[in-house]
């Protein structure tokens, strides 16, 4: 088993700093996604769990020195710098797996660390103790309300913010362009599903569909985007073309008919497998 460490930060334009940070963690970065109208980053670490671990605390480190959540500007949802940390259990050429027993550990020791060394309140998803579960959908309506961090501080870092740590299964972040901002917010809800979290953005001079495949084995880009595009057609509007954020496992992908890779923004170097067979 390989783990995956998806981390989200709200940082997206300082390509400079984001090129050197991925420098840093050779050779557990796998990806680097970076989104200047969102404001956002996204890097996939993938190995061995202690190696993943110590990439992601180091990463998490240089974001919180060297970046300030006060002045940003952007057009993704965001509950601090170090926004998102996901930890993902990962069977190469197999199915996703869904036991989260290797990782829920895992996000435990990294909130901790980060509440206790960078001064970061925490807020977990994913299962919890007593048989609950939480969703990162939970955390981002009631941070600081009714929910109170697990680990850190009770109140926001002043430059940070706060994060949501997460043990979960494989997802595929897929977005959808769109013709107008209106369009997309119209569509967003009805392609919405417990297999689908989506948002309808505007992103710069451009409008998205911005998606969560949250069971992509049952549920892959291309029927998210075959979805939008009957909604989309309904409304009078049309698809402008598909972006992968991240990575897709291989099964994801070998799913999927060749023919349609182009159209749906995908390639096989975009797999995690193919990523990993790089070391």
């Amino acid at each position: 088993m390989r783990i995956e460490c998806v981390v989200n930060i709200s940082e997206g334009r300082d390509a400079r700093a984001l090129a050197d940070l991925a420098a840093t963690l050779a050779p557990l970065l796998r990806d680097l996604h970076r989104d200047p109208d969102h404001h956002r980053s996204v890097f996939t670490l993938a190995g061995p769990a202690d190696e993943v671990v110590d990439a992601a605390k180091a990463l998490a480190t240089v974001t919180v020195e060297r970046f300030d959540l006060t002045a940003h500007q952007g057009a993704h949802p965001r509950l601090g710098l170090l926004d998102v940390v996901p930890f993902v259990p990962y069977l190469p050429g197999h199915p996703p797996p869904t036991d989260l027993s290797a990782v829920v550990p895992l996000r435990n020791e990294f909130a901790r660390w980060l509440g206790e060394t960078l001064g970061v309140p925490s807020f977990l998803y994913g299962p919890l103790p007593g048989g609950l579960t939480r969703t990162l959908p939970d955390i981002r309506r009631h941070a600081f309300g009714e929910l109170e961090p697990e680990f850190g501080p009770p109140q926001p870092h002043p430059t940070a913010g706060a994060s949501a740590i997460g043990a979960r299964p494989v997802l595929v972040a897929y977005n959808v362009w769109v013709t107008s901002p209106a369009l997309a917010r119209r569509v967003a809800p009805q392609v919405r599903s417990s297999k689908v979290r989506a948002l309808g953005l505007e992103v710069g001079a451009r409008a998205q569909v911005s998606c969560n495949l949250i069971d992509p084995a049952a549920f892959g880009p291309d029927q998210l985007y075959d979805a939008v595009t009957r909604q989309v057609a309904t409304l009078g509007g049309a698809v402008e073309g598909a972006e992968l954020v991240g990575l897709v496992p291989e099964s994801v992908l070998a799913a999927i008919p060749q023919a349609r890779w182009p159209e749906l923004g995908l390639s096989a170097g975009v797999t995690v497998e193919s990523r990993l067979a790089r070391q």
